[in-house]
């Protein structure tokens, strides 16, 4: 058994001590040092501990005063000796001194004086509580009986002490036995200088114990959602996708208009959207004309330029990918992508949140099919690690044909839905950037990491909760 070189001291020790102190003594290790040794031979089951309590009593510092001063009744009593007048007694000496007297029957009083009763007399002699008082002072026991009138006065204070006795189990004798009674040097650390010098030849080198438990260690690490982000940022980079960037105020032009959601939409009441006081400046003219034709001639209503200018807390990145799809201007193929917070005037619950990341993504090449959507998806959460993957027909506002995302979520059985794709209307990409077809999909974030993790509330991401950071692991 690989011990420490104070356990073995301490261990040899006790085959003939009994106490700290002596331990201590004998081993030249300071009382901390044996206790921590004692502690760890105990759990080794090399050591036994014994406790025992000793109560201990001292003197208040009201009982000090009494022992230096006297006692209230008996200077009551002295001066009852002198047949004094109550009038002569301090406050002290009314207040505590003549009430105890009474009641004891040592005085009587008449006509405003003290005098002594030869019970009286013969408690002055005695003053049985004073000697009690001083040799409690000294450390000394006294009688029970004024013991506890003494602490029922206050004047003393009980005090309870621990004291342990160590002692060798059967297998602790056995290994205390087999040490030598003269140890020799035990290095415990391999310094520069013992290894350039080569003195740990002449010493002993304590073997480890590498099976012995420790305290839990908790390296510094990403949020899990930070390393989630990193992780879909790699997998898009690996398929030659180009990160985009956009602000989280956007005005309603980019969040709803450029993207062909009508004005009057369900989506844009302050029951589904954060609205922002003041209004933005609307993109190029000639940009604004033409999604106004797209609204007016695709939904039949007049298009208000003052509605565009609305300031919003983002509800999709689909924003960013609609600004990026104003600039592209040559015909070569652009492949982006997003990974960003969107805000959403929701009730927070087990699965919802006002606040969530979304992964956007978008496709511009001419010779693109659905086929191709329906392979960019499957590869990204192939990669992402899920292996069952299916598509559902679906409907969005601003794509044609739609489509959900669904993965098997093996723990319960069933598919779950973690985002929608599709081909952008042409009366989106068309104003945009003249260009189509366009492939899209906004896919959640937070909700394929529940499945990852095993978490049942997306509530959990965000409560800060130390323990649980601590257990997830550091890498995805």
């Amino acid at each position: 058994m690989g011990l420490h070189q104070y356990e073995k001291l301490v261990l040899r020790a006790l085959l003939s001590k009994r106490d700290i102190p002596s331990i201590s003594s004998s081993t030249g290790i300071g009382a901390d040092g044996v206790r921590r040794a004692l502690g760890w031979l105990q759990e080794k089951g090399l050591v036994e501990m014994g406790e025992k309590w000793k109560e201990t009593f001292s003197l208040s510092e009201e009982g000090k005063r009494y022992l230096s001063a006297g006692f209230p009744e008996t200077r009551v009593m002295r001066k009852a000796a002198e047949n004094a007048a109550i009038s002569s007694l301090s406050d002290d000496e009314k207040r505590i001194g003549l009430p105890w007297a009474k009641r004891n029957g040592w005085i009587e009083i008449a006509e405003g004086k003290l005098i002594p009763t030869d019970k009286g007399k013969t408690a002055l002699e005695e003053r049985a509580l004073e000697s009690a008082c001083a040799l409690i002072g000294e450390g000394k026991k006294v009688d029970e009986q004024m013991l506890s009138a003494l602490i029922k006065r206050g004047l003393v204070s009980g005090n309870k002490e621990k004291s342990v006795s160590p002692s060798l189990t059967k297998e602790g004798r056995k290994e205390a036995e087999g040490i030598p009674e003269k140890e020799g040097n035990e290095i415990n650390v391999l310094t520069k200088e013992l290894i350039v010098t080569k003195k740990w030849k002449e010493g002993n080198i304590r073997p480890y114990n590498i099976r012995a438990e420790t305290e839990p260690f908790f390296p510094g690490k990403r949020h899990v959602l930070k390393r989630a982000i990193e992780k879909v940022r790699d997998i898009f980079t690996q398929m030659g996708f180009e990160e985009m960037e956009g602000p989280i105020i956007e005005s309603s032009f980019w969040n709803f208009d450029a993207l062909f959601q009508p004005q009057d939409h369900p989506a844009r009441e302050l029951a589904d959207t954060f609205y922002l006081k003041g209004s933005a400046p609307l993109p190029d003219r000639a940009l604004v004309e033409r999604v106004k034709r797209a609204h007016e001639k695709g939904w039949r209503y007049k298009w208000d330029e003052n509605e565009a200018k609305k300031l919003v807390l983002r509800t999709h990145t689909t924003a960013v990918s609609a600004r990026y799809l104003s600039k592209c201007k040559d015909k070569k193929p652009h492949l982006y992508f997003c990974v960003g917070r969107t805000y959403r005037n929701e009730a927070v619950d087990f699965s919802h949140l006002a606040e969530f990341y979304q992964v956007e993504g978008i496709v511009v090449w001419e010779n693109a099919t659905f086929r191709d959507l329906l392979g960019y998806l499957k590869e990204f959460y192939s990669r992402l690690g899920f292996e069952r993957i299916r598509f559902r027909p679906s409907y969005f506002p601003y794509t044609e044909p739609s489509l959900e995302v669904e993965v098997y979520y093996e723990k319960k059985k069933e598919w779950m839905e973690l985002g929608g794709a599709g081909i952008l209307r042409p009366e989106v990409s068309i104003p945009l950037c003249n260009r189509y077809p366009v492939l899209a999909w906004g896919l959640s974030l937070e909700r394929p990491l529940m499945l990852a993790l095993g978490i049942d509330d997306i509530r959990t991401f965000y409560k800060n909760n130390v323990g649980w950071l601590r257990k997830t692991k550091a890498s995805l």
